[in-house]
């Protein structure tokens, strides 16, 4: 792997990754998980699925990121169905919900998890990354026992457990290129978005605002009632529900990781709760995990073997 974790995380986004359509067709649904809310998901299903796996992805990102595409491939090779979730608002659904998405939002989540056991399709697999990976764990803590009816296993990659915590490492000069690529997206879409906001919000301070925190401080906090970007931290972080999990949980983490402060996880439910395995990998950035040997995209198959062994 990259042992420069900004080139890890930066090149690992441009690899070109195989994702076969017609092999497995791409099935399109709008699901209402609440009303008034309406999110994406891409489905696509071998014949004689083994198990069902929804994946997650992170801070403005959609099913079409290239983790999620790689991560599905893999799984679909292995005989999984796989369903490609947007988190709401994403992937060209901005206006198909009046709210903005949090990181400890599980509700939307829970009720794909819901329908999907209606529907007797299991074994089910979450998977997560990055902010999803927050939330994929969060969701697990909050459902404490319960998850055994919903869920046999969680997988998270790259997940800021500690929100607050990884804030504060993204406003490092280091990584000043990716706090302005996620302000930059994060306003663009509000300001697409105002339309259809129900909270009223200081629309006049978005072109000032410069910082994650700044964004959740004035905008993603407030509109879900949080009061301000701390407490909003300080009550969805993933980090306060891990002593909670009962199922099998596999959590991704480079202890380079630009980020996320590896030292996060040193919290005592690694060591406690026998559901979690943290697999600490020395270097691979923020989603990057770029092998120098087949296959390339190391992570892909790290979490295909742990659900397939486990199937």
């Amino acid at each position: 792997m990259f042992r420069n974790p900004h080139l890890a995380t930066v090149f690992t986004s441009l690899w070109p990754r195989r994702f076969e359509e017609r092999r497995f067709p791409v099935q399109t649904r709008l699901f209402h998980t609440e009303p008034g809310t309406q999110v994406l998901i891409h489905t696509q299903r071998p014949p004689d699925a083994r198990g069902e796996v929804v994946l997650v992805h992170g801070l403005e990102g959609s099913s079409m990121a290239p983790y999620m595409l790689s991560m599905a491939q893999s799984l679909l090779d292995a005989g999984f169905a796989v369903h490609r979730t947007n988190i709401r608002s994403c992937g060209g659904t901005e206006f198909l919900c009046s709210t903005l998405y949090h990181a400890g939002l599980t509700k939307d989540i829970f009720a794909i998890l819901t329908d999907l056991d209606r529907q007797r399709r299991t074994p089910v697999y979450l998977v997560g990354f990055s902010l999803g990976g927050n939330q994929c764990l969060k969701l697990a803590g909050e459902l404490g026992d319960d998850a055994h009816r919903l869920l046999a296993g969680v997988a998270a990659i790259s997940a800021p457990i500690d929100l607050a915590a990884c804030c504060r490492a993204l406003a490092r000069p280091s990584n000043r290129l990716y706090q302005w690529r996620f302000v930059s997206s994060m306003r663009k879409r509000l300001r697409l978005r105002r339309p259809a906001i129900e909270a009223p919000l200081p629309y006049d301070r978005l072109d000032r605002v410069r910082t994650v925190w700044e964004f959740d401080h004035l905008f993603t906090g407030p509109s879900f009632g949080f009061d301000g970007a701390e407490h909003y931290y300080s009550t969805q972080s993933a980090i306060r529900y891990l002593d909670a999990i009962r199922v099998p949980t596999l959590v991704i983490q480079a202890q380079d990781d630009p980020m996320i402060p590896f030292a996060v996880f040193s919290h005592s439910a690694f060591h406690t709760n026998p559901q979690l395995t943290l697999a600490a990998t020395a270097h691979g950035g923020h989603l990057g995990f770029l092998s120098s040997r087949s296959p390339r995209i190391w992570v892909d198959s790290a979490v295909t073997n742990w659900i397939t062994s486990r199937s």
